[in-house]
């Protein structure tokens, strides 16, 4: 069995190196932006979206034009990339199989910033460092050993801060589960699990431990100007807060439910959207 899994790490990067990451997911974020205008523009003429390959053939002619030079300095194959999803992100969009899919939308700075390399002859790992084409070498926290062969490489910013997730392929051979029981999981709002081994697992409230700094920092921030250093400076402070909850919760889930699959062989759970309980 092929199997595709991806470990993400954080890049330690330098001032020269983060400004040179947010550029290249800048360059990218524009060629989404235009495209999606243009394919906006065609559905309200009444006309079908282009696909990939038509704009992939324009990409040439926009590094040309005189205006849109800078576009030469990211990496053509993340151009590309970027084509390819917001492509696929279209086609999916009208896919009537999937209906929760929605059509994409612009995308601001600062908000999801990312690029991808796809082929794996464009970046080279040796132990807590990659190779990036027209960036260079890079270092990361190597958390855990990397198995498996890379596939590609998606770069990408959360809560100022630069992480590097590398997809890898391996092969698995299928073995029997070590147990043998089954269990069943009842989602709730107040309660995160009710197992039907009448086992209730509470979740944690990573907010309400920090509710006071964060209402204090949000504080500080409404008096400053906007856009101004200090105003910035506040705000990556409460970003890391934010950043800090969300982890806190994002472990917990992770813990319990590894917890789940490493005890039971199946599992099966109710099929409702908690989101909308709530």
């Amino acid at each position: 069995m092929i199997l595709r899994k991806a470990f993400k790490f954080r890049l330690k990067t330098d001032a020269l190196q983060a400004e040179e990451l947010s550029r290249f997911a800048g360059h990218c974020r524009f060629v989404w932006n235009k495209t999606l205008a243009e394919q906006k523009a065609r559905l309200e003429k009444g006309e079908l979206c282009e696909r990939y390959n038509t704009f992939a053939k324009r990409l040439p002619a926009w590094k040309a034009d005189q205006d849109l030079q800078w576009l030469k300095e990211a990496p053509a194959a993340a151009l590309q990339q970027k084509l390819k999803d917001l492509d696929r992100a279209i086609k999916d969009a009208f896919d009537k199989k999937q209906p929760d899919k929605r059509f994409p939308k612009f995308k601001k700075r600062g908000c999801g910033d990312s690029f991808r390399i796809p082929q794996p002859e464009q970046f080279r790992i040796e132990g807590n460092r990659i190779q990036l084409p027209k960036i260079g070498w890079l270092r990361f926290f190597k958390s855990q050993e990397i198995t498996g062969e890379a596939k590609q490489v998606t770069v990408s910013r959360y809560c100022n801060d630069w992480y590097i997730s590398i997809q890898v392929e391996f092969k698995l051979d299928q073995a029997p589960h070590p147990a043998d029981e089954a269990i069943g999981i009842d989602m709730g709002i107040s309660k995160l699990f009710a197992l039907s081994t009448g086992e209730v697992i509470a979740p944690v409230n990573s907010f309400k431990e920090s509710q006071k700094r964060l209402a204090k920092a949000q504080r500080v921030l409404s008096r400053k100007k906007k856009f101004s250093g200090g105003w910035k400076r506040q705000k990556t402070k409460i970003q890391k807060i934010h950043s800090k909850i969300a982890n806190i919760r994002r472990d917990y889930l992770h813990k319990s439910t590894t917890q789940l699959s490493k005890n039971h062989a199946m599992v099966v759970i109710e099929d409702l959207r908690v989101s909308n309980m709530s």
